[in-house]
């Protein structure tokens, strides 16, 4: 547990963003004022209809210059990160799992993940045979075929393929914040297991971990049962709750936030 004098985790602190999709130079605000707060361990879900800012925030999370923050301020461990660079805040500890990961063919996982890590570690030269012994332990952990690390990253993954792999870098790189952007989307039943379960065990080898999970759906929230629910609504968090938040969206929708 954090004690009383160190800073949250993470604070989102009455963002604004705005985006320019057609740069026209008339930039239309999407995100109205979002407030949210993770502490060290914590499991927060963000949860919210089509065109409601989730992707928009993930994108200002992630430092995407095409999203522009015109007010507030994103504080890690205490400092003002908002206008980091993307891989300044990568190597500071903040971790963003892709709803949509990118393929990049001729780089093996392997590699990849060596010069990640190395990056993470401030190590230049990080050696190749601790990073393979590394992954090996992780895939082990979760259940993946070692012939996986020599594959070309996501070239040919199916998407649970996909967001596995996005599992194991979470695991490998050792951040201490997770953005898990609708990692859930597309997956049947079994792979959505697996990835949550893969989340839950990443967690009990980091507990001080903090994790935000973007979704549409409550079936991930039923696995890694979050601390903290929000219902994010026309830019705004209009409520957030407990558990019991996303079973009654489960049942009622989002209309009665919609009024």
């Amino acid at each position: 547990m954090e004690s009383s004098t160190s800073p949250p985790l993470f604070v989102i602190d009455d963002l604004h963003v705005a985006v320019d999709p057609e740069g026209s130079g008339a930039a239309i605000e999407i995100l109205k004022g979002v407030d949210l707060t993770v502490g060290a361990g914590e499991v927060h879900a963000l949860m919210g209809p089509n065109g409601s800012g989730k992707s928009t925030l993930a994108n200002a999370l992630l430092g995407n210059p095409d999203y522009q923050v015109t007010s507030g301020r994103l504080l890690f461990k205490g400092d003002d990160i908002t206008h980091w660079d993307t891989d300044v805040r990568a190597k500071a500890g903040i971790f963003l799992a892709f709803q949509y990961p990118q393929e990049i063919p001729g780089v093996p996982v392997r590699s990849f993940l060596q010069q990640a890590l190395g990056a993470r570690r401030g190590i230049a030269d990080l050696s190749a045979l601790e990073t393979r012994l590394a992954i090996m332990e992780w895939m082990q952990r979760l259940d993946m075929d070692p012939s996986f690390a020599d594959r070309y990253l996501n070239e040919g993954f199916s998407g649970g393929e996909k967001k596995r792999n996005e599992i194991l870098q979470l695991a490998m790189l050792e951040p201490d914040l997770a953005i898990l952007d609708e990692t859930d989307s597309g997956l049947d039943i079994d792979a959505l297991q697996v990835v949550a379960k893969g989340v839950q065990e990443v967690r009990r080898d980091r507990p001080h971990l903090g994790v935000v999970v973007i979704t549409h759906y409550q079936r991930i929230l039923d696995l890694l049962r979050p601390d903290v629910v929000h219902i994010l609504v026309d830019g705004r968090i209009v409520e957030s709750g407990g558990p019991e938040l996303a079973e009654r969206l489960e049942e009622e929708g989002y209309e009665p936030w919609q009024r």
